[in-house]
């Protein structure tokens, strides 16, 4: 059989049930910092949390490159860590190619209350850290945004809804719903009437992009398949 032949077979076999594996936690998440003096101090002093662990080197033992950084990582309440490399000489971050990502990639970090959201709130603004918020996301969590030093998005929630994450059978129904919707705009192109009068995804713009950009017109027809089939309370998380 040839490789092509091959690759053909696995592509349409039907795809393997998972045996039962699901994460117990997470470990940690981590990110690229220029500064790990000012992260350190952002992270346990703004933030309460323990310095848990560094790890330092030559080379990264995953895929052997060969450049020397420090990896530190920063421990909350239930032992879950954040973590940061810094590596000497990197280049400053791309820029990002759509406001959409300095929006959606972000991290959320839990508290136990609105009043202890409303408490990061204040203790944030009293060390010169703009805030957004707080914003109820439609009866499900309460939270408010910010960045860190190094310019990741940070959220406080706190749930509102005590089954916030246990909503898997209308998980599955939205997305079926936002997939077939998508595939419909995507082989459509549907014409969509100016800016002014396309209904909005709440808190979310629609960018003015040219319509004759396929992205565009992709994103705005899907955008109003949505809208026009769905109540707009669902889409405001």
């Amino acid at each position: 059989m040839t490789e092509s032949a091959s690759e053909s077979n696995r592509s349409a076999a039907k795809p393997l049930e998972n045996p039962g594996l699901t994460p117990k936690m997470l470990n940690h998440v981590a990110w690229v910092t220029h500064d790990v003096k000012a992260t350190a101090d952002f992270y346990t002093r703004v933030m309460g949390m323990e310095l848990a662990s560094t790890v330092y080197d030559d080379s990264v033992p995953s895929t052997g490159d060969s450049f020397p950084y420090f990896h530190i990582f920063f421990r909350m309440q239930d032992g879950s860590t954040i973590a940061f490399f810094e590596a000497p000489g990197l280049p400053a971050r791309p820029k990002i190619t759509h406001p959409a990502y300095a929006i959606f990639d972000h991290i959320a970090l839990e508290a136990k209350d609105r009043e202890e959201v409303s408490r990061w709130h204040k203790w944030l603004d009293a060390n010169g850290v703009e805030v957004i918020g707080p914003t109820d996301h439609k009866g499900l969590i309460l939270s408010i945004y910010f960045h860190d030093n190094n310019g990741i998005r940070l959220e406080i929630t706190t749930p509102l809804d005590a089954d916030w994450n246990k909503h898997t059978q209308q998980g599955y129904k939205d997305l079926e719903m936002w997939v077939a919707a998508k595939d419909r705009a995507i082989s459509t192109f549907c014409w969509l009437p100016p800016e002014s009068d396309v209904m909005r995804l709440p808190g979310l713009p629609i960018f003015t992009e040219s319509l004759s950009d396929s992205h565009s017109k992709t994103g705005r027809s899907l955008v109003r398949l949505i809208r026009l089939s769905h109540p707009p309370a669902r889409y405001a998380r």
